[in-house]
């Protein structure tokens, strides 16, 4: 036997995407409280498998809700990173996003066409570009869900496993990076930065109003935005008196920042 057929070969490669956003919701008094940033909560992308592929087969796991991905293309030589992003264009209309490695998940049984291995991902979607999502290549439908509603959804393959492997993963990052900035305009409030915080944790140093605001202004990856003359720039658009706007620094953070 030779040295090469010693080795059981995958059957397939494939990326699975984790897509994150956060979406504002409204507030339940729209007249008193039009001031107020808008409430906020952590969605994530779904997208049900259509009862047919791309080469018109019967599609494994059809009608089933399921992360976004699909397999690596060798022709391409992309890597597991490349096709992730491809395939979220494809299968969602979505590019040009935040994207980080999130697991391999390689358990024999996982997909029912054989030994199939996946790298996952997860993205983060500002809200914005979610609204021109549409489903394509083999997504039928594409739909955001909270994380309360994903856990009595029945998804396809593994992929309840990699969903709570990536809630993990940026519920921790969210604390030890500066990735909350991908949830952000460009220049934002400390307000809208402490409700997109609060999507992944009730910490009492984010929840904390006071605290909140004492400690923020202080952080080394936050700077106060200034106009053309020098003059810092504020905003009115949630509290009747003007706010400070923000933005984040290259200052690069190491450790937990709240």
């Amino acid at each position: 036997m030779s040295e090469r057929k010693k080795y059981i070969t995958p059957d397939g490669y494939t990326s699975d995407i984790a897509v994150f956003t956060i979406v504002s919701e409204k507030n339940d008094d729209a007249v008193q409280r039009k001031k107020e940033p808008p409430k906020k909560k952590l969605k994530l992308l779904l997208i049900k498998r259509a009862k047919i592929d791309v080469e018109g087969k019967p599609n494994i796991e059809a009608d089933k809700w399921a992360l976004p991905g699909g397999f690596v293309d060798a022709k391409r030589r992309e890597s597991a990173l490349q096709a992730a992003a491809r395939e979220l264009k494809e299968e969602t209309g979505v590019e040009n996003v935040f994207l980080k490695h999130l697991g391999t998940y390689d358990m024999w049984g996982r997909d029912p066409r054989g030994w199939i291995i996946s790298n996952a991902h997860y993205a983060i979607v500002p809200e914005f570009q979610l609204e021109k999502r549409a489903a394509a290549d083999d997504a039928a439908e594409v739909e955001l869900f909270s994380l309360e509603e994903i856990k009595q959804l029945s998804l396809a393959f593994d992929h309840q496993q990699i969903i709570a492997d990536a809630i993990a993963l940026i519920e921790w990052d969210m604390l030890h990076s500066t990735i909350a900035k991908n949830f952000l305009p460009k220049e934002f409030t400390l307000s809208e930065l402490q409700r997109v915080l609060m999507t992944v944790s009730n910490h009492s140093r984010i929840t904390n109003t006071s605290v909140f605001f004492g400690k923020a202004p202080k952080l080394p990856f936050l700077e106060k935005v200034v106009d053309h003359q020098g003059n810092l720039k504020k905003t009115e658009r949630n509290s009747f008196r003007p706010s400070q706007l923000y933005r984040f620094n290259d200052y690069v953070v190491s450790s937990s920042i709240w």
